[in-house]
């Protein structure tokens, strides 16, 4: 049987670069996903539904930044499914970033890093989590970055999110625990996905640094990340929470 069989699964920024990869992944194992993203993702939920089964997937257009946008899709949800098992907070400002001093980010842009990256995780788990507690059973899986732990410069609004995505985990989790709730993230290291490379400043400052930082002499992609999305939102992972691992070839070491 699939790992996360009769799952339902929520990803948000599931349509477009790394979180695409999150949901084919889950869809494979089994799960039932919705695709939440401000890009349409039709497309991809046509594609999974064809090779899993016409009731695979969902697509919602979802924006990040709007309250409301959060009660409709958790409403839409349960009213074609019936339940919440897995939340993937994965939208994130970041792509189209560019790197810059410290003192050179203007003040709309950090808070347009800080809404979509921290309010927005927060507000999902908001919305999502009084479904879980009903259950009380659910896995929520909240997406940071190794370059928290690395303090990576010239990207301080996007570093400073993700730590913050850390702490949030770390302190969800002991709230949730009591309602059988896990809450972890996963912290990936730079990873190739289309939307990065896109971005030829990204790829210009970071690629080969962050290859030599690592005890994996090699580039990072999506697929790297799978094998650790799929256990942390499956049952193998029933008695872990608040934890953030790393997936980033040994670049660091924690």
């Amino acid at each position: 049987m699939a790992r996360l069989s009769g799952k339902i699964a929520i990803v948000t920024g599931g349509a477009r670069g790394i979180g695409r990869h999150y949901s084919q992944a889950l869809a494979a194992e089994g799960a039932r996903v919705v695709i939440a993203d401000v890009a349409d993702g039709k497309d991809l939920a046509a594609e999974i539904a064809g090779r899993h089964g016409a009731a695979a997937a969902l697509s919602i257009k979802f924006d990040v930044t709007d309250e409301q946008a959060f009660k409709d899709l958790v409403a839409q949800t349960v009213e074609r499914f019936g339940q919440i098992d897995v939340l993937v907070n994965n939208a994130a400002y970041y792509s189209t970033l560019k790197p810059r001093n410290f003192d050179e980010w203007d003040i709309d842009t950090w808070d347009r890093v800080m809404a979509v990256n921290v309010r927005g995780s927060y507000l999902m788990v908001r919305h999502v989590a009084p479904h879980m507690i009903a259950r009380k059973s659910g896995k929520i899986i909240n997406i940071a970055s190794g370059a928290a732990y690395k303090g990576v410069p010239r990207m301080l609004p996007y570093v400073t999110s993700k730590g913050a995505i850390l702490a949030f985990t770390r302190s969800l989790s002991r709230e949730l625990g009591a309602h059988g709730i896990a809450v972890n993230s996963l912290s990936p290291g730079y990873i190739l996905s289309d939307t990065g490379l896109e971005n030829s400043v990204h790829v210009e400052e970071e690629r080969v640094p962050v290859r030599n930082s690592r005890a994996f002499k090699r580039d990072a992609y999506p697929e790297d990340l799978l094998g650790t999305l799929v256990f942390l939102a499956s049952n193998d992972s029933d008695f872990i929470t608040g934890q953030s691992i790393v997936v980033d070839g040994g670049a660091v070491n924690n």
